[in-house]
């Protein structure tokens, strides 16, 4: 039996989700090993769990070596005017759960003016990234309704060709049944 086309949206069952997690994570990890092997690459992967658990591998010793050389040819790309890519990792819920923490401690003395522009940044990007993601989602919903949408047309015009054939074979079974009533009527 063929493998069919998965549709991309999120998997509601709890079991089949993280058992669909963790088999693709591991292919993931193959595919990232396969390519340092096959094309003498350093690579990097770093996933993290709905429930925040870390999952790294790197084709070197270290991610954080990785991720330093990265954050340098990012720096010689913006000319300086990089920031700090360690933070850029951070998902979603952990940026929320931080300015939550920050709000109820109400500790804002204790934070410089870098650190909460810095947060705001980051809670900016993580704004940004949602819109992109949601208008990623919603063109892809369009597309898909698009789809259903000709297909629906292209039965709908094979359906009045059919019901077009069907009263033109009516219509050719009532004349010849009326021509014979006639030409019975006619004979005697």
């Amino acid at each position: 039996m063929g493998r069919r086309k998965l549709e991309m949206k999120r998997i509601e069952d709890k079991n089949s989700r993280l058992v669909t997690f963790s088999k693709r994570r591991t292919g993931l990890v193959k595919k990232a090993r396969h390519l340092s092997i096959l094309c003498d690459v350093d690579v990097a992967v770093i996933v993290f769990s709905a429930r925040g658990k870390l999952y790294e591998f790197s084709s070197t010793n270290s991610v954080d070596g990785i991720l330093s050389r990265y954050q340098k040819a990012e720096e010689r790309t913006t000319n300086g005017a990089g920031e700090d890519y360690s933070n850029r990792f951070r998902t979603c819920k952990e940026l929320l759960h931080t300015a939550d923490r920050l709000a109820d401690e109400n500790n804002a003395e204790e934070l410089s003016v870098n650190d909460m522009t810095q947060l705001e940044q980051e809670l900016d990007a993580a704004l940004v990234q949602t819109r992109l993601r949601k208008t990623q989602l919603m063109m892809e919903y369009i597309s898909t309704l698009k789809e259903k949408e000709n297909k629906l047309s292209e039965e709908k015009e094979e359906l009045e060709k059919q019901v077009c054939f069907l009263h033109l074979s009516t219509l050719r079974i009532a004349k010849t049944f009326w021509l014979g009533i006639c030409l019975w009527e006619f004979a005697y």
